[in-house]
């Protein structure tokens, strides 16, 4: 046998491994029961705003329409010519008994105008449970009721609220190709939006469900984060995050390294990612895997057992009399994906087209290898250089 099969076959076999834990992972997650909400303390909503994003309006409305008892929205934009708040204004007229808030920040002094955004909303915000949820989030009613039992918990400082993915429709940009989806059943949707899509609700979370289980939740990940005031102070403040590009991320690991517990919600939002070109996605794409290889260098190298089809693929290309292994690689992998994406998602999406997850999986493999290259980004129509503890800056 050549080294080189040996030596996939070695990886492939951990990737097997990795696969089977999703699955356990999957379950165990399922196994803890949300607890019933017994207080209705206040909470506030921040939400960090920058331009019209697709279905804007709607994604907001859902938390406008929150069945909880004591709650507030603050809204935080650049100036008033943003697109973004005009529907907050619109929203307000239709809602007027929700309490709402408008801030004006303008440009940020450091370059996460997430995060500036989210310092100015927190200084102003009235209650200690915050919830920090993105533009494009959208939300059951019963969104607060959940986070609100789940912090009933004294030590709880922080939760990250696992998200199911929905695509965006295709579009043609000039000089892109439009990706629609027309050859695979889907006409009308967002090629590039779709196969993220898909990779957000299979293998991605399946990532966090395995560390969870493995490490503990260490870290925050993902675009809705509910935190307690105390927990953020503890750190000191949102400031200690503002030069990190994966935000969220270190946010996580500081409350947790400041001795409160963070968590894994139960409860799923919906992140709607919007229409990609192949250049939007594949810009996307590059900052979080080059983001994530300076969050976690080691956690970075051992994602190579997260994507088997590929080294299935490698196996067979230098020996193909191991065509059985890449079968079988496929069906576990199938597994791993349905547990992730059926069990604790529930996504339509991957149950009706579950033949484009090996292309993702490619595709994702691809970006992984190239997250090994390169130190800048590009952001908001700006390019960032990323420094090796994760910082980034403006390049010059």
């Amino acid at each position: 046998m050549a080294l080189i099969s040996v030596l996939l076959l070695a990886v492939l076999a951990g990737g097997i491994v990795y696969c089977l834990l999703t699955v356990f992972a999957a379950r165990q997650y399922l196994s803890v029961k949300p607890p019933a909400l017994s207080a209705t303390p206040p909470i506030s909503i921040l939400k960090p705003l920058f331009g019209a994003a697709e279905d804007l309006e709607q994604n907001l409305r859902s938390f406008f329409e929150q069945d909880y008892p004591g709650f507030e929205l603050l809204f935080a934009v650049r100036t008033q010519d943003d697109p973004a708040f005009g529907a907050v204004e619109r929203l307000r007229r239709q809602y007027p008994a929700v309490p709402v808030r408008v801030l004006l920040t303008g440009d940020p002094p450091y370059p996460n105008d997430k995060v500036y955004k989210l310092e100015r909303m927190a200084a102003e915000a009235r209650h200690d449970l915050l919830v920090m949820s993105d533009s494009d989030i959208r939300v059951t009613p019963d969104m607060l009721q959940v986070v609100a039992a789940e912090f009933d918990e004294p030590q709880l400082g922080l939760a990250t609220c696992p998200y199911r993915a929905v695509p965006g429709p295709a579009i043609k940009e000039s000089g892109d190709t439009p990706g629609r989806l027309g050859f695979f059943g889907l006409p009308g949707l967002s090629f590039w939006s779709v196969l993220e899509a898909i990779g957000m609700n299979t293998e991605f979370l399946g990532g966090i469900l395995v560390a969870r289980i493995v490490e503990g939740m260490k870290f925050a990940l993902g675009p809705t984060l509910v935190a307690r005031r105390a927990a953020i102070a503890t750190i000191g403040g949102l400031d200690r995050v503002k030069d990190y590009l994966a935000e969220d991320f270190v946010l996580g690991k500081f409350v947790a390294e400041s001795g409160w517990r963070v968590s894994l919600s139960s409860y799923v939002v919906e992140h709607h990612i919007g229409s990609q070109s192949f250049r939007a996605n594949a810009r996307h794409r590059l900052r979080w895997v080059r983001s994530t290889r300076r969050s976690r260098p080691a956690g970075y190298v051992g994602q190579v057992f997260t994507n088997p089809i590929p080294l299935a693929l490698l196996l067979v290309a230098s020996d193909a009399s191991w065509w059985p292994v890449l079968i079988a690689t496929a069906l576990v992998r199938a597994l791993a994906a349905w547990a992730v994406a059926g069990w604790v998602l529930h996504d339509p999406l991957t149950a009706r087209r579950w033949y484009l997850v090996p292309l993702q999986d490619l595709l994702s493999f691809v970006f992984w290898v190239a997250g090994f290259f390169g130190s800048t980004v590009q952001w908001r129509g700006r390019t960032y250089d990323l420094l090796t503890d994760g910082r980034f800056r403006l390049k010059h």
